[in-house]
């Protein structure tokens, strides 16, 4: 074992381990020629999606204890997604480089990797993938189901779509406090169908967690023994075997579940980590043969609670055709599928009866994202899936929010409204604004989706015709750069296309008079990001990080 180094060989720095160790409470007995076991633990006070996982923590040891193994907890970068600002994506990476260096530079033979909330899960998975250790993956779970008057709220959906009916004075400011108390009442992360949902299904879909782990609510019962039983199997060391047959089953999942946007970006990163091409064409080629069976918000109406009892994620993957490979639970992917069932054909439809004939999201590609751009279109409005109106252009978040209530506002339902400098760069960070507000004037004229195009990303529980992750963004000059107010678009989300009904001469002139902008941020991490961050469509990861890793075995002096 890779710890033998630290704690087994009889020389001067082994005494220092072992009497440190010794130091700390424990006993020979509980680490001598035992695997240690790295819990890397994400909790923090900060961080409402994780708050249970101080407790879970412990349920993780009590396993690897029961195994065999010598269980050490080690915090990590905690990436509290309605806390964090500009965004987590812009630290995703930073909880990557951490979670690689914890795992390299420490005497662990292993890692339970605990985490939930939106970036975290992608972020744990492509650090330990780089360090080359054995790791399992714990997801934080859902929240469980949040009922106010009579109805059922939905994290993230509910809130963008109260927010317009306040504006539009459809519902009061004590209404809106209402909902406030109750829309998020349990430990977990956001129940619908969201980017933690999504990704924490995805890394199971990968093999890397145990079967039927990420369906689990927070609070539920099964979650305790499931983060124990996960304790107990990274004692026996699992390969975490990937392969271009694995991320296609996690991108036929993603796609089946109706799943966040934002997933395009985090298995583009670490398939990266991996070694592995995955390309954001390999979504849209898998979108046209998978359908969405998970009838979830927001592209549905159910969540993450009834999507568990209805037979979860094991259940929606026995309605999938999925690639037979291995898992981290020790049994290849079918053979965990066997004994799966669905116990609620419209939470979790049959194939001859799916929610949408194709999966939940399409890449797109013209003259307006060249590099490629992303649409939800499970959650978009039908109507506008082929639309053709003038642009409505704001520079920035800043001036978006300054301008988009003003009622003197050049727009109508046709417009196309088009935010920049939102992208990997340009937020800095790639901010969750792609979901730009309706203008309040067409909110009181009953107007509730239009189109929207930016180089941002948006929540997974958002919803509308959003045109996302514009590739190249503004900020390098991409085409977006160039959009001016009154600009006709074509948006046709069947021929995947995203154009700019300008010129070539048109174009022309004004990328000769289009000049680019400092960076904002001068010292730091931000500065590292700035200096090596990847656009969009190849993950957003650090250029310096991609390809297989590996543990370097340190010089132990």
């Amino acid at each position: 074992m890779r710890s033998h180094r630290w704690f087994g060989v009889d020389d001067l720095r082994s005494f220092g381990h072992r009497s440190r160790t010794l130091q700390m409470g424990f006993d020979r007995e509980d680490f001598a020629g035992k695997p240690v076991i790295a819990v890397v633990n994400t909790w923090s006070e900060i961080n409402p999606c994780h708050t249970h996982l101080r407790s879970r923590a412990e349920d993780v040891k009590r396993g690897v204890w029961q195994a065999g193994g010598f269980p050490l907890e080690v915090p990590a970068l905690s990436l509290s997604e309605p806390f964090m600002k500009p965004t987590t994506m812009l630290y995703r990476n930073l909880l990557a480089m951490e979670t690689e260096e914890l795992l390299r530079s420490y005497p662990f033979d292993g890692a339970v990797l605990m985490g939930g909330c939106d970036k975290t899960t992608p972020a744990l998975v492509m650090g330990a993938v780089s360090a080359g250790l054995p790791f399992i993956f714990v997801p934080a779970g859902p929240m469980l189901n949040a009922s106010w008057r009579g109805t059922t709220l939905g994290s993230g959906s509910d809130v963008w779509k109260y927010w317009d009916e306040l504006r539009a004075g459809e519902i009061t400011e004590a209404d809106w406090h209402s909902a406030e108390e109750r829309i998020a009442s349990s430990p977990g992360h956001c129940m619908t169908m969201g980017t933690a949902s999504t990704m924490t299904s995805a890394v199971e879909a990968l093999g890397l967690s145990l079967p039927g782990a990420a369906s689990i609510p927070a609070a539920d019962s099964d979650h305790p023994r499931m983060a124990v039983a996960s304790g107990r199997r990274i004692v026996s060391l699992p390969s975490s075997p990937l392969s271009v047959e694995s991320f296609e089953n996690a991108i036929k999942v993603v796609l089946a579940l109706g799943g966040s946007t934002n997933a395009v970006i985090h298995l583009v990163a670490m398939a990266g980590r991996a070694g592995i091409e995955v390309t954001v064409d390999d979504f849209d080629r898998l979108s046209r043969e998978v359908p969405v069976l998970a009838n979830l918000r927001p592209s549905g109406k159910y969540l993450m609670q009834d999507f568990f009892e209805a037979g979860g994620l094991r259940g929606l993957m026995s309605r999938l055709s999925l690639h037979d490979v291995p898992t981290v639970s020790g049994y290849s992917l079918h053979e965990t599928l066997q004994g799966a069932a669905v116990w609620d054909d419209d939470v979790i439809r049959p194939l001859d009866n799916p929610l949408k004939q194709e999966g939940g999201l399409a890449i797109l590609r013209g003259s307006l994202a060249p590099d490629g751009a992303v649409i939800k279109h499970s959650a978009a409005s039908p109507e506008l899936l082929m639309h053709t109106g003038p642009a409505v252009v704001f520079e920035n978040y800043d001036d978006m929010a300054a301008r988009i209530d003003d009622p003197d506002l050049d727009v109508t339902a046709d417009s196309v409204l088009v935010l920049r400098s939102a992208g990997p760069l340009g937020g800095p960070g790639m901010p969750e604004w792609g979901m730009l507000p309706i203008p309040k004037k067409l909110l009181e004229q009953g107007v509730r989706d239009m189109v929207r195009i930016s180089d941002a990303r948006m929540s997974g529980t958002a919803y509308g015709t959003c045109v996302l992750h514009v590739s190249p963004e503004s900020f390098v000059g991409g085409p977006l750069a160039l959009v001016r107010t009154g600009d006709s678009i074509t948006l046709d989300v069947p021929g995947r296309r995203l154009d700019l009904n300008v010129s070539d001469d048109g174009l022309a002139s004004r990328r000769a008079a289009w000049r680019p902008r400092e960076f904002p941020a001068t010292r730091g991490y931000a500065q590292l990001f700035a200096k090596h961050v990847t656009q969009a469509h190849e993950g957003c990861d650090f250029d310096f990080l991609h390809g297989a890793g590996g543990v370097d075995e340190p010089a132990i002096h």
